[in-house]
């Protein structure tokens, strides 16, 4: 066995072929030569491993990819054994459900409505009967491999608890994780939203981006960050969370979080609300700014405009300081073009031209699709290891 292959006891890396799984389960690397290129090892080593993970019937090689000079690549898949994982991206109105197979195929998705004000165990109850109800096509011949779920506020990620969220009543420290288990008693992973938007964007594009950040701009405004091609959580997983931050512009206008004059005040969908009924405009959701700038109304694509200013500017430190390769803008507002305009105008005029030389700032690709896709990725590169190294002892 190739010394790069070894553990430091003389035993089999299984780590490697734990990240083989995670770059071939992302669509990250399809090929032998892909993955050796990827993790900087010999492709004597990855040929080992491949080997081990066809024979033991996780993986699968078959057809033949893009060639880059010489003989064409044969593919490599995740083999589809008939299981499948259940995702969730709650929002605070609404919820998407999916049923995702272990060869990242989306099997089914639904959008139901969903208050999480009205507290953990009821809209909880209601994502397990909805899961129930979507997968019950594949059972019992498609075991259910584990879950994964995205909430609107601060998540612990290792304990899969909420902490201290801005809207979500009755959801501080209340443990996700542990209530999911109980009831279905499998793997259970639970991130912010924003985050598994990043992860689903991020993994979406072709090429190969180490950094991006990826903006929610809807009722209110959230930030994920991939570094290096992880998710960057920070120490208390509050990282991103630029809907928090202190501008000017915003005054004294008390925030959902009790401060003052953080940038969700002037700058999300329910700020844009808020300040256009106080001028007498007959508005009651994002939806409606939506729809009104779309129909071109001045006053409202006026105060969208600002809206993009504002998010941009603070955007603006975020992208100098993290020097991405891309920033990917999702949310509602983010399909309107004053909005977008105004975002990227405001960091092509605030950063510095290094930054912004190679710098792709677009619309998210996957649109509502995002959370799901990304918590499937999240749940997936947690059980699909974990049964590659447990086939392989």
């Amino acid at each position: 066995m190739a010394p790069d292959s070894m553990a430091s006891n003389g035993a089999p890396d299984r780590s490697v072929a734990s990240r083989i799984i995670g770059l071939i389960s992302a669509g990250t690397a399809t090929s032998r030569a892909d993955l050796a290129r990827t993790l900087g090892v010999s492709p004597s080593t990855v040929s080992l491993h491949v080997q081990e993970l066809i024979e033991s019937g996780v993986v699968t090689e078959s057809g033949s990819g893009d060639s880059r000079g010489g003989r064409k690549p044969r593919l490599l898949q995740i083999r589809d054994d008939g299981g499948h994982v259940l995702v969730a991206d709650l929002g605070g109105t609404h919820a998407r459900i999916a049923v995702i197979s272990l060869a990242s195929e989306v099997r089914a998705v639904r959008e139901i409505e969903l208050d999480v004000s009205e507290g953990p165990e009821q809209s909880l109850d209601t994502v397990l009967g909805q899961w129930s109800d979507l997968s019950e096509p594949w059972l019992p011949s498609s075991p259910l491999h584990g879950v994964a779920l995205g909430l609107p506020g601060p998540v612990d990620f290792a304990t899969g608890r909420v902490e201290s969220p801005a809207r979500m009543p009755g959801w501080h420290d209340f443990g996700v994780a542990d209530y999911i288990r109980h009831h279905l008693d499998v793997p259970t992973l639970v991130d912010n939203d924003v985050n598994l938007m990043a992860l689903g964007e991020h993994f979406a594009h072709d090429g190969h981006l180490e950094h991006s950040v990826t903006v929610k701009a809807g009722s209110g405004i959230g930030c994920g960050l991939i570094a290096s091609g992880q998710l960057h959580r920070g120490a208390t997983g509050a990282a991103g969370d630029i809907t928090h931050s202190r501008v000017s512009a915003a005054g004294s206008t008390p925030c959902s979080c009790g401060k003052l004059g953080c940038l969700e005040t002037i700058a999300s969908g329910a700020a844009i609300t808020r300040q256009l009924r106080d001028r007498g405009v007959d508005v009651q959701s994002t939806a409606d700014i939506v729809r009104r700038t779309r129909d071109a109304e001045p006053e409202v694509t006026a105060m969208v405009r600002e809206a993009g200013r504002h998010l941009g500017e603070v955007l603006g430190t975020v992208v100098n300081f993290v020097n991405p390769d891309a920033v990917f803008l999702g949310g509602a507002l983010s399909t309107l073009e004053p909005f977008v305009a105004m975002v990227r105008s405001q960091l092509y005029d605030g950063c510095h031209p290094l930054v912004t030389q190679k710098l792709l700032i677009t619309r998210a690709s996957t649109g509502p699709e995002a959370g799901i896709t990304g918590a499937g990725r999240l749940i997936l590169q947690h059980v699909l290891p974990e049964r590659a190294v447990h086939s392989l002892r």
